[in-house]
């Protein structure tokens, strides 16, 4: 969205001093009105950066939702409209960028300044820039005027600008993938295990968990129950997280947290996806713990051991309890140890 600044042909003398000065363009903060009478504006030599300037103005109004700065050359009676970026403010000093209207860099450039401009004299601090994919001609743009990345998506790019003097206090983008691993177990003592067709124990013939990973805003209890239907054909009912891992640097830099989950099994014919899945079956604990590869491995052979305390009933893991948020009327999930909660 973009506000639009307008100017007219009589004024008196006003002097800004160096609060109203920005960089690249000047700004005069005005009271609100239902309507407006376009102000004019002298040009005054030296106006730029860092520098005061005086201007001139008869009287005034402005329309609603607006902000008007008008620059008139000293060789001819005409004046320049500049207009601002719309923009919302988030909850920690900065503002958010949406843009929706195509247009070339010559034109953007100088609304972007303008609004940088304004933002400084204001005292925002963060400005979060979300540029869709349709408008991706204004990146360089954006990026020579002191941008940088922060995250992408399939639709958008963002880029964050930070206006204050020393570093930025703006939070970095996602550091996390969030995975799971699903231990399934009937009651004949058997655990639900693939073979899977990619990735790392592709063509070893090693027997494991149905994993996968967490959907952005899907519950790891949900999410679980999903991976386990979408690899095998099994319902499930989530039962707890037993144990989780950090591990970092894994995937294009970022950390993962890895939850081992407990389910309980609804049905028991597999019916095993084609595209991942080499195979599946109902394997007799005894024979998963065997595997060389269990015996090998530190981190699986802890799990296997969580879960064979868990069947013997001398582990207890957390449970997704729903509670209220605090700052939002949304329900989120909290894991804790109900045995040892409710023992008290």
């Amino acid at each position: 969205m973009i506000r639009s600044l307008l100017f007219s042909s009589t004024f008196v003398r006003t002097t800004l001093t160096s609060p109203s000065c920005f960089l690249g363009f000047h700004f005069v903060p005005f009271s609100f009105a239902a309507r407006f009478t376009p102000i004019s504006v002298l040009h005054c030599p030296g106006i730029g950066v860092g520098n005061s300037a005086s201007f001139c103005s008869k009287s005034f109004s402005v329309s609603a939702k607006s902000t008007f700065f008008m620059e008139q050359a000293p060789t001819a009676n005409e004046v320049q409209q500049v207009e601002l970026l719309d923009a919302t403010e988030d909850n920690h000093g900065g503002v958010i960028v949406e843009m929706d209207k195509p247009m070339n860099s010559e034109v953007f450039v100088p609304i972007l300044r303008a609004s940088i401009s304004h933002w400084k004299q204001q005292g925002k601090k963060g400005v979060w820039f979300k540029l869709p994919i349709e408008l991706a001609n204004l990146v360089e743009a954006v990026v020579k005027e002191g941008f940088w990345y922060h995250h992408a998506e399939p639709k958008y790019l963002m880029l964050v600008y930070w206006i204050p003097e020393g570093a930025h206090t703006l939070p970095v983008n996602a550091t996390h993938r969030v995975g799971i691993g699903a231990f399934v177990l009937n009651d004949n003592k058997e655990v639900l295990v693939v073979q899977e067709k990619s990735g790392s124990f592709r063509g070893t013939g090693v027997w494991k968990f149905p994993t996968g990973v967490v959907d952005e805003g899907e519950d790891i209890c949900k999410a679980a129950e999903r991976e386990v239907r979408e690899e095998t054909g099994i319902a499930t009912e989530f039962v707890e997280v037993l144990a989780f891992r950090q591990t970092h640097q894994v995937f294009f830099g970022k950390s993962d947290l890895f939850f081992v989950c407990m389910l309980k099994p609804l049905t028991f014919e597999i019916s095993k996806q084609e595209l991942e899945i080499e195979d599946a079956q109902w394997m007799k604990l005894e024979d998963y713990t065997a595997q060389p590869s269990i015996q090998k491995y530190e981190v699986w052979k802890y799990i296997n051991n969580i879960c064979v305390k868990k069947i013997q009933k001398q582990y207890s893991g957390f449970t997704p309890v729903l509670t209220s948020a605090a700052f939002s009327n949304k329900r989120n999930f909290l894991y804790l140890n109900k045995n040892d909660l409710n023992r008290w």
